[in-house]
């Protein structure tokens, strides 16, 4: 009997679309009425089903509603979403995702996702130039040479700083770009894949879960929660250094282990492979010249372009993914590469990455399945309703698990706060609790489940490297498991200090 063999990326988005469009034939559907400021107008705009209603500007209105949201929140542009009104929760006519939407899903994922796709796709023909000039190859031989007897340090450098880029401005989606770059270097470094991967995703996982001035979760949050977002920051700070060093540690625990012995890698069959896929040579006789160290600077010029585009500009996909087309462009003049094997060799290498961007399209579908179905503010309706009468510390905790929960069916962030924030942050009113417990909980809790969500990033970071789900499960199950209970600790330990 053949043994059986873990479903592919895009099989396990496929279940669990079914899964989600199942869903939608059990739970009633239903909705909150939304609040948005119309800045033209300086007016709000009430939605309650198909009903739209012009509304004053004021604080007023705000009280009115229930919503304890200071104005300047929505008028100086902090709150750019409509916001959930709380006690305004309807049961709605069924919309139950059938066969034909389940089929459709996909395509419309792959639509509404055309921006990260293009981004995806365009850094892999920009890997491509890359990798005909020569340039990778030298340079990583170079770099293995440098960091030879402190290969640890890479680890340590690459996690902290990609959690520095999390933590302050949402480094998330752009850790695509890094995948294909970082992995040889790891590799070289006479690691395994498994950790190259891990200190890029969990970096960013760690550094977004302890988000300190991230504008798309803990400011946004606390805006709609009605608070400064510097209230609670110094408990996210403890939490930010709790967590990344919990990390660190715990990669650097199975990197020596791989590195004294290859064969306990949890890829070891797949070594050649993945080393083949990469194309690494650390012995090449490519020397280091000037012309490929030029090309490195503008390559590695193009990240810092766009980390500063992000950071100070409020740079977006399109600013992001030209930023690659120009730099591609340049390193093909430098290089002296031939217009007709330029575009042939960026091609390929924007079809290398073209699985990764189905994965990314098709989890987008799973979302807009749970929007269509009307299934997502049932769930955060109960879920608000059962933390009633709770004891604080119970109901930290509890907090922290519905907002894991609510993150599969929620995965933005940003529309995450928005909606649940003024429903569930005067709860932390009703057992004495400063409301930053609620902006906190909802980190933490979308944040440990990312680490495992398919619907997130993972399976498309996993897709380049060509690494099964299953394999990183078993990696990170029980680093998930230690920042569970970390983080319950934390948590228990913030409502009574």
């Amino acid at each position: 009997m053949k043994k059986l063999k873990f479903p592919s990326a895009q099989t396990i988005l496929i279940i669990i679309a079914g899964f989600v469009a199942l869903l939608t034939w059990i739970i009633p559907a239903g909705k909150y009425d939304t609040l948005s400021y119309d800045a033209s107008k300086n007016t709000f705009i009430k939605t309650s089903l198909n009903e739209f209603e012009e509304l004053p500007a004021t604080q007023e209105t705000l009280n009115s509603l229930n919503i304890k949201i200071p104005i300047e929140n929505f008028t100086s542009g902090a709150i750019y979403k409509p916001i959930g009104i709380p006690n305004t929760y309807k049961e709605l006519e069924p919309n139950p995702q059938g066969i034909s939407d389940l089929a459709k899903s996909p395509i419309k994922g792959i639509i509404a996702a055309s921006d990260i796709i293009f981004l995806i796709l365009i850094i892999g023909g920009l890997i491509g130039i890359m990798n005909l000039t020569g340039a990778f190859d030298a340079g990583i031989s170079w770099m293995a040479e440098t960091l030879k007897g402190r290969e640890y340090l890479l680890i340590i450098v690459v996690t902290t700083l990609i959690a520095a880029g999390g933590t302050t401005f949402g480094l998330a989606e752009e850790t695509m770009a890094f995948y294909p770059i970082l992995i040889p270097v790891f590799l070289a470094a006479k690691y395994d894949a498994m950790v190259g991967v891990s200190c890029i995703f969990l970096g960013s996982a760690v550094g977004t879960m302890c988000s300190t001035t991230n504008p798309f979760s803990t400011i946004i949050a606390s805006d709609a929660a009605g608070i400064s977002w510097t209230t609670g920051l110094q408990s996210r700070i403890i939490m930010l250094v709790i967590c990344l060093t919990i990390t660190i540690l715990y990669i650097l625990r199975y990197a020596k282990r791989v590195k004294n012995n290859p064969s306990k890698s949890l890829i070891y069959d797949q070594k050649e492979t993945i080393e083949q896929l990469f194309k690494l040579n650390t012995n090449t006789t490519t020397k280091f010249t000037p012309r490929l160290k030029l090309i490195t600077f503008v390559f590695s010029l193009a990240f810092v372009v766009m980390i500063i585009g992000v950071s100070f500009f409020s740079w977006w996909f399109v600013e992001m993914t030209t930023t690659f087309l120009i730099a591609a462009i340049i390193i093909g003049f430098i290089a002296k590469i031939k217009e007709g094997l330029f575009i042939e060799t960026f091609a390929k290498g924007a079809a290398d990455l073209l699985s990764v961007a189905f994965i990314v399209g098709i989890a987008r579908g799973v979302t807009i399945l749970m929007e269509d179905g009307l299934i997502s503010d049932t769930l955060l309706y109960h879920a608000s309703t059962i933390t009633q009468g709770m004891h604080k510390g119970v109901f930290a905790n509890f907090m922290l698990i519905i907002y894991a929960g609510l993150s599969f069916f929620m995965p933005s962030s940003s529309g995450m706060a928005v909606l649940t924030m003024p429903i569930m942050a005067p709860l932390a009113d009703t057992v004495n609790l400063g409301r930053e417990l609620i902006v906190n909980t909802y980190q933490y809790g979308m944040g440990l489940l990312y680490l495992i969500s398919p619907t997130g990033l993972i399976l498309a970071a996993l897709a380049i490297v060509k690494i099964g789900f299953n394999k990183w499960l078993k990696f990170v199950t029980p680093l998930l498991l230690i920042l569970f209970f970390t983080t319950i600790g934390f948590l228990t330990l913030s409502v009574y200090l």
